[in-house]
């Protein structure tokens, strides 16, 4: 059985097969899948799912292309639908330079406030981190405390990064490009970093692997991840399934 440790079934794209989709995950070898929420309705709406359905668990928190509209009232918001039932981690926040969607000095605000509800609540936290490495990793650093934990998504640093992240008690995520041939960065990270410190994640409905890529994405195609994790260190598909498995509950003492 595999662990989805990222993926947006909230998303519009499924829409008209959600349920359909769902359902079919148990018959085909998917045991978790953790939907992080982006804004408040996208946070509402992993909620939502996470109660309907008791393979799915939620995390709630502002995409950093969304923390323009964020504030003091929306933090609150979010810390009180932490009180639900399997929400275990704020998510998915950070910093996005690639596309600026929200001014800098807003993202890395909203990023450092939502840890600290992090720390707050004592519940991991999921970094998105898109071109801006070094300030993802210094704001962390500073905004760092005792029993800190989480996930860094869909990784594209390099090995020595990673090994920094995972110094802070952090797993590193790899998802859908690691099937993409000139994803060297994320090869090379499967290769060196120990099968204790790695997730699996499909980032669906974006970052399709490889033979899908180009469709949709589906949490059932975190198989591909896996099966290319294991071609690349050389290991059984099984081991990575039952490790990055072990992994993902260990994070969230599930």
């Amino acid at each position: 059985m595999l662990i989805d440790s990222h993926a947006h079934l909230d998303d519009s794209s499924f829409d008209n097969d959600r349920e359909e989709i769902i359902r079919d995950l148990k018959n085909n070898d998917i045991d978790i899948v953790l939907n992080p929420g982006s804004d408040m309705a996208s946070s509402i709406k992993s909620v939502s799912l996470s109660q309907k359905y008791d393979f799915i668990y939620s995390a709630v928190g502002y995409h950093p292309h969304d923390s323009k509209d964020m504030t003091e009232e929306t933090l609150d918001v979010l810390k009180s639908l932490t009180k639900k039932e399997k929400v275990v981690a704020i998510g998915e926040i950070g910093l996005d330079y690639h596309y600026d969607n929200s001014p800098r000095d807003v993202q890395k605000k909203w990023f450092r406030e939502q840890i600290r509800l992090a720390k707050e609540l004592n519940l991991p936290y999921i970094v998105h981190d898109r071109e801006a490495h070094e300030d993802i990793l210094n704001i962390m650093k500073e905004e760092s405390y005792d029993g800190m934990t989480g996930i860094l998504h869909c990784f594209s640093g390099s090995v020595e990064l990673a090994k920094e992240f995972i110094k802070m008690g952090f797993y590193i995520s790899l998802g859908g490009p690691i099937t993409f041939k000139n994803a060297k960065k994320p090869k090379l990270v499967a290769k060196e970093i120990p099968l204790r410190h790695l997730l699996i994640e499909t980032d669906s409905p974006y970052l399709t692997p490889v033979p899908n890529r180009g469709k949709r994405n589906e949490p059932t195609y975190v198989r591909y991840v896996a099966a290319e994790i294991a071609a690349i260190k050389e290991i059984p598909f099984n081991e990575v399934a039952v490790k990055t498995g072990e992994n993902f509950k260990k994070l969230f003492k599930l």
